[in-house]
Protein backbone atom coordinates (compact mmCIF):
# COMPACT_ATOMS: atom_id res chain seq x y z
CA UNK A 1 0.00 0.00 0.00
CA UNK A 2 2.72 2.15 1.00
CA UNK A 3 5.38 3.26 -1.99
CA UNK A 4 9.33 2.20 -1.78
CA UNK A 5 9.28 5.90 -1.46
CA UNK A 6 6.96 6.48 1.05
CA UNK A 7 8.45 3.62 3.39
CA UNK A 8 11.99 5.15 2.95
CA UNK A 9 10.87 8.73 4.60
CA UNK A 10 9.08 6.71 6.80
CA UNK A 11 12.66 5.48 7.60
CA UNK A 12 14.19 8.38 7.57
CA UNK A 13 12.35 11.26 8.61
CA UNK A 14 10.38 9.28 11.57
CA UNK A 15 7.06 10.09 9.99
CA UNK A 16 5.00 10.13 6.51
CA UNK A 17 2.07 11.91 5.44
CA UNK A 18 -0.90 10.26 3.23
CA UNK A 19 -2.33 13.74 1.94
CA UNK A 20 -6.82 12.70 1.35
CA UNK A 21 -5.48 9.35 2.02
CA UNK A 22 -9.71 8.54 3.36
CA UNK A 23 -12.95 10.09 1.69
CA UNK A 24 -14.50 13.29 3.82
CA UNK A 25 -17.48 10.71 4.00
CA UNK A 26 -15.07 8.16 5.83
CA UNK A 27 -14.41 11.39 8.79
CA UNK A 28 -18.08 12.19 8.69
CA UNK A 29 -18.58 8.91 9.92
CA UNK A 30 -16.12 9.23 13.10
CA UNK A 31 -17.16 13.10 14.05
CA UNK A 32 -20.44 11.79 13.98
CA UNK A 33 -19.77 8.68 16.22
CA UNK A 34 -17.66 11.33 18.56
CA UNK A 35 -20.39 13.84 18.54
CA UNK A 36 -22.73 10.98 19.53
CA UNK A 37 -21.02 10.17 22.39
CA UNK A 38 -20.15 13.47 23.73
CA UNK A 39 -24.33 14.09 22.75
CA UNK A 40 -24.43 11.28 25.85
CA UNK A 41 -22.31 12.37 27.92
CA UNK A 42 -23.27 14.15 31.49
CA UNK A 43 -21.19 17.21 31.74
CA UNK A 44 -22.03 16.96 35.76
CA UNK A 45 -19.95 13.01 36.28
CA UNK A 46 -16.60 14.56 35.87
CA UNK A 47 -14.26 17.64 35.80
CA UNK A 48 -11.51 15.94 34.80
CA UNK A 49 -9.30 18.06 32.21
CA UNK A 50 -6.41 16.58 29.97
CA UNK A 51 -3.24 18.18 29.98
CA UNK A 52 0.28 17.93 29.27
CA UNK A 53 1.34 20.88 30.75
CA UNK A 54 0.51 20.28 34.14
CA UNK A 55 1.42 16.69 34.43
CA UNK A 56 -0.39 16.33 38.22
CA UNK A 57 -3.99 16.20 36.24
CA UNK A 58 -3.27 12.62 34.22
CA UNK A 59 -2.98 11.52 37.57
CA UNK A 60 -6.83 10.47 38.66
CA UNK A 61 -8.30 7.68 38.75
CA UNK A 62 -11.15 9.09 35.94
CA UNK A 63 -7.81 9.47 33.56
CA UNK A 64 -5.99 6.26 34.73
CA UNK A 65 -8.89 3.73 34.67
CA UNK A 66 -9.78 4.69 31.18
CA UNK A 67 -7.45 2.48 29.23
CA UNK A 68 -10.44 0.24 28.77
CA UNK A 69 -13.59 2.80 28.32
CA UNK A 70 -14.42 5.46 26.34
CA UNK A 71 -14.47 8.45 28.58
CA UNK A 72 -14.63 12.43 27.33
CA UNK A 73 -11.97 15.05 29.02
CA UNK A 74 -12.49 18.97 29.28
CA UNK A 75 -10.11 21.27 27.87
CA UNK A 76 -8.01 23.62 30.45
CA UNK A 77 -9.89 26.39 29.99
CA UNK A 78 -13.55 25.27 29.52
CA UNK A 79 -14.56 26.17 33.03
CA UNK A 80 -14.96 29.52 34.59
CA UNK A 81 -13.72 30.77 37.89
CA UNK A 82 -16.96 29.40 39.15
CA UNK A 83 -16.19 25.78 37.93
CA UNK A 84 -19.26 26.24 35.59
CA UNK A 85 -18.80 25.99 31.87
CA UNK A 86 -18.24 28.94 29.75
CA UNK A 87 -19.76 27.29 26.57
CA UNK A 88 -21.85 24.59 25.27
CA UNK A 89 -20.80 21.18 26.02
CA UNK A 90 -20.22 19.97 22.61
CA UNK A 91 -17.45 22.55 22.86
CA UNK A 92 -15.10 22.06 25.69
CA UNK A 93 -14.73 18.48 25.38
CA UNK A 94 -10.51 18.12 24.68
CA UNK A 95 -10.75 14.11 23.59
CA UNK A 96 -12.55 11.49 23.96
CA UNK A 97 -10.20 8.11 25.33
CA UNK A 98 -9.03 5.63 25.30
CA UNK A 99 -10.70 2.51 23.71
CA UNK A 100 -12.66 3.81 21.40
CA UNK A 101 -11.30 1.26 19.05
CA UNK A 102 -12.67 -1.74 20.86
CA UNK A 103 -16.05 -0.50 22.37
CA UNK A 104 -17.55 1.99 19.69
CA UNK A 105 -18.74 0.08 16.48
CA UNK A 106 -17.96 2.75 14.40
CA UNK A 107 -14.38 3.52 15.60
CA UNK A 108 -13.93 -0.18 15.73
CA UNK A 109 -14.54 -1.01 12.57
CA UNK A 110 -12.58 1.81 10.91
CA UNK A 111 -9.56 0.67 13.19
CA UNK A 112 -9.14 -2.72 12.67
CA UNK A 113 -9.86 -2.29 8.50
CA UNK A 114 -7.78 -4.06 6.29
CA UNK A 115 -6.63 -0.95 5.14
CA UNK A 116 -5.36 0.19 8.60
CA UNK A 117 -3.29 -3.41 9.06
CA UNK A 118 -1.94 -2.83 5.63
CA UNK A 119 -0.25 0.04 6.45
CA UNK A 120 0.74 -0.91 10.06
CA UNK A 121 2.98 -3.75 8.29
CA UNK A 122 4.04 -1.19 5.62
CA UNK A 123 5.72 0.74 8.32
CA UNK A 124 7.82 -2.44 9.73
CA UNK A 125 4.81 -3.41 12.49
CA UNK A 126 5.15 -7.33 11.96
CA UNK A 127 2.43 -7.63 14.88
CA UNK A 128 0.51 -4.79 14.95
CA UNK A 129 -1.64 -4.64 18.26
CA UNK A 130 -3.61 -1.17 18.83
CA UNK A 131 -3.32 0.21 22.59
CA UNK A 132 -5.10 3.29 22.64
CA UNK A 133 -7.58 5.41 20.31
CA UNK A 134 -8.33 9.03 21.02
CA UNK A 135 -10.76 11.53 19.47
CA UNK A 136 -9.10 14.82 19.94
CA UNK A 137 -11.29 18.15 19.15
CA UNK A 138 -8.69 20.96 19.61
CA UNK A 139 -11.92 23.29 20.07
CA UNK A 140 -12.16 26.76 18.43
CA UNK A 141 -10.65 29.59 20.88
CA UNK A 142 -9.54 27.16 23.69
CA UNK A 143 -8.02 24.00 21.96
CA UNK A 144 -4.78 23.67 24.24
CA UNK A 145 -1.40 23.75 23.39
CA UNK A 146 0.31 19.88 23.70
CA UNK A 147 3.93 20.26 24.59
CA UNK A 148 6.59 18.86 22.90
CA UNK A 149 7.13 14.98 23.37
CA UNK A 150 7.25 11.74 21.95
CA UNK A 151 4.99 8.78 22.20
CA UNK A 152 7.68 6.38 23.34
CA UNK A 153 7.70 8.05 26.83
CA UNK A 154 3.74 6.83 27.49
CA UNK A 155 4.45 3.71 25.36
CA UNK A 156 7.36 2.35 26.12
CA UNK A 157 8.97 -1.20 24.79
CA UNK A 158 12.05 -2.80 24.61
CA UNK A 159 12.60 -2.58 21.73
CA UNK A 160 10.93 0.94 20.83
CA UNK A 161 8.08 0.32 18.58
CA UNK A 162 5.22 2.65 19.36
CA UNK A 163 3.41 3.73 15.99
CA UNK A 164 1.03 6.49 15.85
CA UNK A 165 -1.70 7.23 13.18
CA UNK A 166 -2.84 10.36 13.30
CA UNK A 167 -6.02 11.00 11.02
CA UNK A 168 -7.63 14.19 10.37
CA UNK A 169 -11.50 14.75 10.90
CA UNK A 170 -10.80 18.15 9.72
CA UNK A 171 -8.60 20.53 7.86
CA UNK A 172 -5.52 21.27 10.15
CA UNK A 173 -3.65 24.76 9.48
CA UNK A 174 -1.41 26.52 11.67
CA UNK A 175 -4.66 29.08 12.84
CA UNK A 176 -6.53 25.71 14.38
CA UNK A 177 -2.96 24.03 15.68
CA UNK A 178 -2.12 21.41 13.25
CA UNK A 179 0.70 18.87 14.28
CA UNK A 180 4.22 20.27 14.31
CA UNK A 181 7.26 18.14 14.04
CA UNK A 182 11.09 18.16 14.73
CA UNK A 183 12.23 19.92 10.99
CA UNK A 184 15.66 17.66 10.13
CA UNK A 185 15.51 14.30 10.46
CA UNK A 186 17.72 14.20 13.64
CA UNK A 187 17.64 11.00 15.48
CA UNK A 188 16.50 11.61 18.91
CA UNK A 189 16.71 9.78 22.05
CA UNK A 190 14.04 8.89 24.67
CA UNK A 191 13.84 11.98 26.22
CA UNK A 192 11.26 11.33 29.25
CA UNK A 193 9.21 8.32 30.51
CA UNK A 194 6.00 8.42 31.87
CA UNK A 195 5.61 5.63 34.50
CA UNK A 196 2.97 4.39 36.90
CA UNK A 197 3.55 2.20 39.74
CA UNK A 198 1.62 -0.62 41.73
CA UNK A 199 -0.17 1.89 43.48
CA UNK A 200 -0.96 4.23 40.95
CA UNK A 201 1.48 6.87 41.28
CA UNK A 202 2.88 8.37 38.33
CA UNK A 203 5.82 10.36 37.53
CA UNK A 204 7.43 11.70 34.24
CA UNK A 205 11.20 10.63 34.46
CA UNK A 206 13.46 12.57 32.68
CA UNK A 207 15.75 10.28 31.23
CA UNK A 208 17.95 12.83 28.69
CA UNK A 209 19.08 16.20 29.10
CA UNK A 210 18.93 16.99 25.26
CA UNK A 211 16.63 20.08 24.56
CA UNK A 212 13.59 19.71 22.63
CA UNK A 213 13.38 21.26 19.26
CA UNK A 214 12.66 25.59 19.43
CA UNK A 215 9.32 25.82 18.48
CA UNK A 216 10.25 28.32 15.14
CA UNK A 217 12.46 25.44 14.01
CA UNK A 218 9.47 22.44 13.79
CA UNK A 219 7.85 21.64 10.80
CA UNK A 220 3.70 22.19 10.68
CA UNK A 221 2.17 19.89 8.74
CA UNK A 222 -0.88 21.47 7.11
CA UNK A 223 -3.24 18.58 6.23
CA UNK A 224 -6.52 18.16 4.67
CA UNK A 225 -9.43 16.46 5.67
CA UNK A 226 -8.93 12.97 5.81
CA UNK A 227 -4.97 12.51 5.59
CA UNK A 228 -2.92 10.42 7.57
CA UNK A 229 0.35 11.02 9.50
CA UNK A 230 1.99 8.04 10.89
CA UNK A 231 5.27 8.70 12.59
CA UNK A 232 7.47 6.19 15.13
CA UNK A 233 7.42 7.21 18.70
CA UNK A 234 10.88 8.81 19.26
CA UNK A 235 9.94 11.68 16.63
CA UNK A 236 9.45 14.85 19.14
CA UNK A 237 6.20 16.88 17.90
CA UNK A 238 3.87 19.19 19.65
CA UNK A 239 0.76 21.48 18.61
CA UNK A 240 0.13 25.03 19.32
CA UNK A 241 -2.96 26.28 21.02
CA UNK A 242 -5.82 26.85 18.89
CA UNK A 243 -6.94 30.35 19.09
CA UNK A 244 -9.11 30.56 15.60
CA UNK A 245 -12.30 29.98 14.99
CA UNK A 246 -12.45 26.57 13.73
CA UNK A 247 -12.19 23.59 15.43
CA UNK A 248 -9.45 20.79 14.72
CA UNK A 249 -10.66 16.95 15.12
CA UNK A 250 -8.29 14.19 14.53
CA UNK A 251 -8.37 10.77 15.09
CA UNK A 252 -5.65 8.40 16.52
CA UNK A 253 -4.00 4.92 17.28
CA UNK A 254 -0.99 4.40 19.16
CA UNK A 255 0.09 0.61 18.20
CA UNK A 256 3.07 -1.64 19.53
CA UNK A 257 4.73 -4.41 17.68
CA UNK A 258 3.56 -8.13 19.72
CA UNK A 259 6.75 -9.33 19.59
CA UNK A 260 8.46 -6.11 21.29
CA UNK A 261 8.09 -6.21 25.41
CA UNK A 262 5.35 -3.59 26.70
CA UNK A 263 6.89 -1.94 29.85
CA UNK A 264 4.66 -3.14 32.61
CA UNK A 265 5.55 0.60 33.76
CA UNK A 266 3.55 1.99 31.44
CA UNK A 267 0.42 3.86 32.63
CA UNK A 268 -2.02 2.10 30.10
CA UNK A 269 -2.63 -1.22 31.00
CA UNK A 270 -5.49 -2.85 28.82
CA UNK A 271 -4.92 -5.90 26.92
CA UNK A 272 -3.91 -4.80 23.10
CA UNK A 273 -6.08 -5.24 20.54
CA UNK A 274 -4.33 -7.87 17.47
CA UNK A 275 -4.77 -6.15 13.82
CA UNK A 276 -2.53 -9.85 12.63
Amino acid sequence: MLTNQQKTQFTDQGYVVLNEFFTAQRMDELKEAAAQIVDNFDPNSTRAVFSTQDQSKSRDDYFLTSDDKVRCFFEENAFDERGELKQEKSLSINKIGHALHVLNPVFKAFSHSQTIAQLAFDVGLVKPQIHQSMYIFKQPKIGGVIRWHQDASYFYSDPITVVTFWFAVEDATLANGCLQVQAEPEAYPLIEQFKRDAYDNTELVKLSDKPWPADEDAKPLEVKKGSLVIFNGLLPHFSAPNLSDKSRHAFTLHMTCASSQYAKENWLRAEPSALY
